[in-house]
């Protein structure tokens, strides 16, 4: 989120003046054009926020809304509405049912604002940071056709399911990166505590060093001298490297990098596929067009590379291109979800298609997320094995000679 400056005319044509947080230029337009007011010029602000903002932010990080909070929330919703409650009424009752404290919070403002007159979209669109772009954009489908209820049912079908995607994932990677880090952490002592014993020992006897002990006390001396100088170009290296990826060209070259990896980027694309059928289907049952749809698309799905084709395919579409001409074009889209969306355009069935691929490629990401964990998991027991393998030879080939001596 960041703070934009803008300049608006109100509602009797009086010039105003004001700051608002947003996501993005766009967001921030939007925002004003909201609150009733036609926005003249919007530009970033530059700088620290205020130190109301920065307590907000830190407010904000102790009392998060996890995935699981947003699909309780959502279903309480659905709940309420299919019974008949009205929505002055519903926010009513969530304002008191809610457990997070954010959200309780913020549905008391969207209560306030639905008392005031103000569509349900609209209420929700003024808190970005919470509702994404396809839960706002899938609100407002619900309202305006008056399915409400039938949205919100695939609405929380969706973050259950992206839930479930990205817990698989955090558990295939969870076991490698705890061996990763015992694996940093066995290294470091090793070449900083036990070889230089051993290598004074060996010096004192007056053995001449084999190869891998001679690297291991070469890594000690370089370690133990110039030990500051390591420290510092690290820290820098990773604060450059964290401000760098949050720029878009950063954002962008880490989820190119991600896609050419070996297993990782295969079962990126396949997320990306599978998330493009459900929410596609989603969105096109719920009765939005098929370009506002691409749109969403390109917001949620999570990887600024895919997000580049999901741009360049929304412009062959206002050409008039159809579907699956302009995904025949784009990177990442296997030839199967190619073909199953020329299929659905032509029978007229593309809900179905994207349905059954959505299911297909569920399936996939299951297979490639377990295929990751065994593949990651020997890979990385070898690596161990080898670090530790190569210091005992560094200790151990001098020891022997000691021994031949006695």
């Amino acid at each position: 989120m960041a703070i934009f400056k803008y300049k608006a005319l109100d509602d009797h044509g009086h010039e105003i003046s004001g700051e608002i947080e947003a996501d993005s230029k766009t967001h921030a337009l939007e925002l004003i054009s909201l609150k009733g007011h036609i926005p003249e010029s919007v530009k970033k602000k530059s700088g620290t926020l205020s130190n109301k903002k920065s307590s907000k932010k830190i407010e904000d990080f102790l009392t998060s809304i996890k995935p699981k909070d947003l699909v309780l929330y959502s279903m309480q919703l659905k709940t309420l509405i299919q019974a008949g409650v009205s929505i002055i009424q519903t926010f009513g009752i969530m304002e008191k049912q809610t457990e997070n404290q954010k959200l309780r919070s913020v549905t008391i403002e969207m209560g306030e604002d639905i008392r005031q007159g103000t569509s349900l979209y609209e209420a929700f669109s003024k808190h970005g940071t919470i509702f994404n772009h396809l839960y706002v954009s899938m609100i407002k489908a619900g309202e305006l056709s008056g399915t409400l209820p039938n949205v919100l049912e695939r609405l929380i079908y969706i973050l259950e399911h992206e839930e479930k995607v990205r817990s698989d994932i955090k558990s295939a990677v969870r076991y490698p990166i705890i061996v990763v880090v015992f694996l940093v952490i066995a290294f470091f002592i090793l070449l900083t505590f036990v070889i230089p014993k051993f290598a004074a020992i060996f010096a004192n006897a007056g053995i001449e060093l084999p190869l891998p002990t001679r690297i291991c006390v070469g890594m000690y001396t370089v370690l133990s001298t110039y030990w500051i100088h390591m420290l510092l170009i690290t820290i820098g290296s990773i604060v450059f490297l964290f401000q760098y990826l949050k720029t878009e060209h950063g954002l962008l070259m880490r989820d190119l990098f991600l896609l050419k990896m070996p297993l990782i980027g295969t079962l990126f694309v396949k997320s990306a596929m599978s998330r493009f059928g459900s929410i596609f289907s989603i969105l096109q049952a719920s009765g939005i067009s098929v370009l506002d749809s691409f749109k969403i698309l390109s917001e949620t799905i999570n990887n600024n590379a895919i997000t580049k084709e999901f741009e360049k395919i929304q412009e062959l579409l206002v050409e008039g291109r159809g579907i699956s001409m302009p995904l025949r074009q784009a990177k990442y889209f296997t030839p199967m979800v190619v073909n199953m969306v020329a299929i659905g355009e032509e029978s007229g069935n593309l809900d179905l298609m994207l349905q059954e691929i959505a299911k297909h490629y569920d399936i996939e990401v299951e297979y490639a997320t377990k295929n990751l964990s065994d593949s990651l998991g020997p890979i990385l027991v070898v690596g161990l094995a080898a670090v530790v393998g190569f210091f005992a030879t560094a200790i151990f080939l001098p020891m022997w000679d000691l021994t031949k001596m006695v």
